[in-house]
């Protein structure tokens, strides 16, 4: 039987999902155990050259060399990480296991792209937010994450309806982390794709997922190009996708009053869809000699 060659160095990374509410860290420890190593092995990988089906909205081509898990396989990968098995994830990734993608949709309907992006202003809120986020953070026994800079500008691209930023983020220890995220719109929503890879080779791998992304579609009927009169429009634009989407908009309107009832409601939504269920996934992989 085939094994996947796995990491060939240790990945020492967070990779972060940032919210107006919560900044939950995603972090690769080494863990080598036979046990962990055969439950990986015993997943079902696509091996590529195939096509993955990410929910009923998109497909991505999987070259050769690459591999690919459907739902119920990604969810088997983030319980044996130590994390709550979910539905609805789809991890992408080279047979190395050098980096991998999650992707996940949000059915939050047509999000309208016409909004220009001002990256100070939006960094400057990303910091506004580590106060709050910190302290719900220190409520649930996590260390404090501070947003430094970005690694990438958030830019949008109109032909290929894509927007992507990276955040340079500390801890307390002054360890630096990136998270690099990637929005691709549809007719009924936005696919969610989180890069988790290692700070260092972090441009290399961005070019590589770049470059699958182009095996990339939402099945017809479901791309952006095809909304129609009377589809759900989402409440808000590509801002507050870098901030959290319909968090962003709660504090936007000063919903402060409501923020804990809001932030029960999206604490499930952030566990139940994104991949920051990865926070605290052990994974040294090592290749296979």
């Amino acid at each position: 039987m085939n094994v996947i060659p796995l990491i060939p160095r240790m990945i020492r990374t967070l990779a972060f999902l940032l919210t107006a509410i919560l900044l939950i860290p995603l972090t690769t420890f080494a863990q080598t155990t036979p046990t962990f190593q055969e439950k990986l092995d015993k997943l079902a990988w696509q091996r590529g050259p195939t096509t993955g089906k990410i929910s009923d909205e998109a497909t991505i081509t999987i070259p050769k060399n690459y591999v690919f898990l459907d739902s119920a396989n990604t969810s088997k990968f983030l319980e044996i990480n130590g994390n709550p098995p979910r539905e609805g994830h789809y991890v992408f990734a080279p047979e190395s296991l050098d980096w991998f993608a999650v992707f996940n949709f949000n059915p939050s309907g047509y999000v309208k792209d016409d909004e220009k992006i001002n990256a100070d202003d939006l960094l400057n809120s990303l910091k506004k937010s580590d106060g709050p986020e910190n302290d719900q953070r220190k409520n649930l026994g996590m260390s404090p994450i501070y947003t430094v800079g970005w690694a990438v500008a958030p830019h949008y691209d109109l032909d290929t309806k894509r927007l992507e930023w990276g955040v340079k983020l500390k801890s307390d220890r002054n360890d630096a982390f990136v998270n690099y995220s990637i929005r691709l719109l549809g007719r009924n929503g936005v696919m969610d794709l989180t890069l988790v890879a290692g700070t260092e080779t972090l441009t290399s791998d961005i070019n590589q997922l770049k470059t699958a992304l182009k095996g990339f579609n939402f099945v017809p009927g479901k791309k952006y190009s095809e909304f129609k009169e009377g589809d759900k429009v989402a409440q808000y634009g590509l801002a507050a996708l870098i901030l959290g989407g319909a968090a962003a908009v709660a504090t936007k309107k000063g919903l402060w009053a409501v923020i804990g009832g809001f932030f029960a409601a999206f604490w499930k939504l952030i566990i139940g869809g994104a991949v920051a269920l990865f926070a605290g996934i052990g994974s040294l992989f090592k290749r296979k000699k």
